[in-house]
């Protein structure tokens, strides 16, 4: 048995935030159809309500903007391939556009919708970022046209943690004619997200990512911007997205939101103060690591480290031995052993990208946790250096 368990994968989900489970434990009676017209019915969709107004608050957006999805990938899917759409079609005023650009670090719903939309006709471009993750505004620049329709931008990578300028990049785009969509997935709930200031046209989030439960997003949709259902066959969400809605799932989400909106400022300066503590830890006992990522521009409680000389899957099941969760990157791709196209994307050798570990604190993380891992990835770092043939 290991001595501790410490969990650092806060970027691929959160435990439930003890306040959110009891709030939906008590939901759990809550059994109308929020689309009936009788009592139950009637007392769920108030409750649905009461959450997408207090979810739009914290967006700063209306709440009319806001529609809820099974996740954060199903919101990105449904921006993606609206403008594919055929019934209804939502690409008035854009005649003649028929490309997208997506940035080359996107999460991979992303991306590989991406792949779809080029099959189906559609020219996408990806464009790239600098050694730090940003996009790189002058390829940006160069790239979109007046044939561009949407630009796909995350507002803060899952892998690395850089958080993106979007407002500029909204300038931008808007000035061309075309639509700006963020997937803000990894941002809501740890940074704040204003939609206003950033003047994106559709924003995405999810509930797993900020200690809600999982299962539930939601999708900003700015009012006045051209939409068209992803999923169909019902009137629920005014209309744009068919299916009964996830009573307790979107009572959770507000929950989280609620608690969000109290402790992320403060939670924000911790984890800083606790990232900051590991990194210290790292060069002060292990032999040239490597910190990727933007050094300041980054989510509070995101580390990506590579250690030259070790692959990171050896490196993750040897924490895991000593009761330390973490990843080697997105959790949605980390089945494979392709080495992460983030850090690929930002310039790192193969060799580099192999060898990384991205460790995600959360609001249970102790300094004491910090020390004891310090301490035992010192040794697993040894031991699979010890190992390689090509460190050695």
């Amino acid at each position: 048995m290991p001595e501790r368990n410490v969990y650092l994968d806060h970027n691929a989900t959160t435990p439930l935030h003890p306040e959110v489970k009891r709030s939906m434990n008590e939901a759990m009676d809550l059994y109308g159809n929020p689309s009936s017209m009788h009592a139950a019915g009637r007392e769920a969709r108030a409750r649905v309500e009461a959450v997408r107004e207090d979810l739009a608050a914290f967006l700063n957006a209306s709440a009319d903007e806001v529609i809820f999805a099974g996740s954060g990938s199903e919101a990105n899917n449904t921006v993606l391939n609206l403008f594919t759409c055929n019934t209804e079609c939502p690409r008035k005023g854009l005649e003649g556009r028929d490309e997208i650009l997506v940035a080359s670090i996107e999460h991979p719903c992303v991306l590989e919708t991406s792949k779809c939309l080029r099959a189906r006709g559609l020219t996408v471009h990806e464009i790239p970022v600098d050694g730090t993750g940003k996009v790189d505004m002058d390829a940006l620049g160069a790239r979109i046209s007046e044939r561009t329709m949407l630009v796909s931008v995350m507002t803060a990578n899952n892998e690395i943690g850089t958080i993106q300028d979007i407002r500029p990049i909204a300038d931008l785009v808007h000035r061309h004619g075309a639509y700006l969509h963020t997937d803000a997935v990894q941002a809501v709930g740890k940074i704040p997200v204003d939609v206003r200031d950033l003047d994106a046209d559709f924003l995405t989030l999810s509930a797993h990512k900020m200690y809600g439960p999982k299962g539930v997003g939601a999708l900003y949709v700015k009012k006045g911007v051209p939409f068209c259902p992803f999923i169909r066959g019902g009137h629920q969400e005014r209309g744009r997205r068919a299916g009964t809605e996830n009573t307790l799932g979107i009572i959770g989400m507000g929950r989280a939101v609620e608690l969000r909106r109290r402790e992320m400022d403060a939670e924000a300066g911790r984890l800083r103060a606790l990232r900051a503590r590991l990194r210290a830890g790292i060069e002060a006992h292990i032999p040239d690591p490597r910190f990727n990522g933007h050094p300041e521009d980054r989510l509070p409680g995101t580390m990506n480290v590579s250690f030259p000389g070790t692959e990171g899957e050896a490196l993750l099941l040897y924490l895991d031995f000593e009761g330390i969760m973490v990843s080697t990157g997105s959790a949605c791709s980390s089945g494979s052993l392709d080495p992460s196209h983030v850090l690929l994307a930002a310039g790192l050798p193969a060799e580099a990208a192999h060898g990384s570990l991205r460790i995600s604190l959360g609001r249970d993380t102790s300094e004491e946790d910090i020390d004891y891992v310090i301490e035992k990835l010192t040794a697993v770092v040894a031991r699979v250096r010890a190992m390689s043939t090509v460190y050695n």
